[in-house]
């Protein structure tokens, strides 16, 4: 057990020992973002009330076989209540079935690879196809997304519903670093949300390719914060 409500947080399965991404941004991207806007980090407060985490396809298909998800399963938990408690809202997205482009994806992945990606989702109660140890709550939002990216026109109702809140931060965890999450950060950005982007609470395969991620986020699309800070950032 390692949560401040006693809940657990990997559920008792085999697999990959959890760890977390060597994660950094480099010393001379920080100089630059602080000449330019003389400060760090863009956004020095948020209203909880106004703001969701995000959690991006945090599902069997990718936990069970990577440590770095694993690893961040007590952070995504720890945003999580940290949240809900302050009065903001908790999403989780899932990858869906519906494939908008069946003959491009076959094309680019091949048949079989296709079909994992398809199914790599689950099926059922979305609530039930997040992973267990992350224990989704009543009253938090469910989406299936048919792209990469949450925010994606017509990929999910997300932006609707976050839209229809008041909703105008954005916290991104999950997974995959560099396609999803990266994805999905891009797009918010794009369509007018604050975006906080989690350094410690969202998993790649290498940390080359999350840093990698890290550093096209802090450049161009929101603040790239460790979850200790952006808990911090909750209760300003």
């Amino acid at each position: 057990m390692d949560s401040d409500q006693g809940r657990a947080i990997v559920p008792n399965v085999s697999g990959p020992r959890p760890k977390l991404h060597n994660w950094m941004i480099e010393e001379r991207e920080y100089d630059r973002q602080e000449q330019r806007r003389g400060r760090r980090y863009a956004y020095e407060s948020v209203d909880a009330r106004r703001t969701a985490l995000i959690v991006i396809d945090m599902v069997p298909f990718f936990v069970e076989e990577s440590g770095y998800c694993r690893g961040i399963l007590p952070n995504v938990i720890r945003l999580g209540d940290a949240l809900r408690s302050a009065g903001g809202t908790v999403a989780w997205v899932v990858p869906g079935s519906d494939q908008p482009h069946p003959d491009l994806t076959r094309e680019f992945f091949g048949e079989e690879v296709t079909e994992v990606f398809r199914t790599s989702g689950g099926a059922g109660p979305i609530s039930g196809r997040v992973w267990a140890g992350l224990s989704p709550q009543a009253e938090d939002l469910y989406f299936e997304k048919s792209a990469y990216s949450a925010f994606f026109p017509g990929s999910s109702d997300l932006p609707a519903a976050l839209g229809a809140r008041g909703i105008d931060t954005v916290i991104i965890t999950g997974t995959v670093t560099n396609i999803c999450c990266e994805s999905s950060a891009r797009d918010a950005y794009a369509s007018g949300f604050r975006v906080v982007f989690v350094a410690d609470g969202t998993a790649a395969r290498r940390d080359q390719d999350h840093n990698a991620a890290l550093h096209n986020i802090y450049r161009s699309f929101g603040d790239v914060r460790p979850t200790d800070e952006v808990i911090s950032l909750l209760s300003t």
